[in-house]
């Protein structure tokens, strides 16, 4: 047993903050942000031994978006606090129209550029998957820093498409984390989904009188 944590400890840490990361983004607890900063660390150093190279550099990318993304919710909060409105009353939002087609290109672009780097850089034998996966989590995550519902459809593809990746990789701990991910992400997303029609309904009962 202490011969498997030896060779585990860094996959298993990875799954127990990873969970809890979702968990705190599936409550919109601002707390997922600094526990998922641990977790960007711990999957750095996984994925770098495992060849899945631009997983790294989504580790990187998250690295700055974490920052962001604690800045918004934290003003968002701070913003429902100074106008006298419940908590999650003006959390969640949707994703604007304008925002999709913007969206849809950064997907296609940091995937198209992503392979390439793989492909000509390193050893991977997953470019495509491990491209689109690292773009796709890119958008899902941004979405989610802008308190969008739709990302946690987007994190439900992706995770699915993950599971699929470490497995193929080897890594079975860090894919079943994933698997439970994809569960969390169709719970956060009714959750969520439910929030947002209750601040429609307060805001419309607020009309009428």
């Amino acid at each position: 047993m202490q011969n498997w944590w030896i060779a585990h400890w860094v996959e298993v840490m990875g799954f127990v903050t990873g969970a809890a990361c979702v968990v705190l983004a599936w409550r919109r607890n601002i707390w997922n942000y600094p526990i998922g900063i641990a977790n960007t660390i711990l999957f750095m150093g996984l994925f770098w031994t495992a060849g899945l190279y631009a997983q790294v550099g989504l580790q990187v990318v998250f690295l700055v978006l974490a920052g962001h993304g604690w800045i918004d919710w934290m003003r968002t909060r701070q913003w429902e606090a100074s106008a006298n409105l419940r908590r999650d009353e003006a959390f969640v939002s949707s994703v604007p129209r304008l925002a999709v087609l913007a969206l849809v290109a950064a997907f296609v672009l940091v995937t198209l550029t992503v392979r390439w780097v793989l492909l000509e850089f390193t050893d991977s034998t997953v470019a495509t998957s491990d491209a689109a996966t690292m773009a796709a989590s890119v958008v899902a995550q941004i979405m989610l820093n802008r308190r969008w519902w739709q990302s946690w459809l987007v994190w439900l593809a992706v995770d699915i498409a993950y599971v699929w990746l470490y497995l193929s990789a080897g890594l079975s701990i860090t894919a079943l984390l994933y698997g439970g991910f994809c569960i969390m992400c169709a719970l956060a997303l009714r959750e969520w989904l439910a929030v947002r029609r209750a601040a429609q309904d307060t805001r419309a009962d607020l009309v009428r009188v």
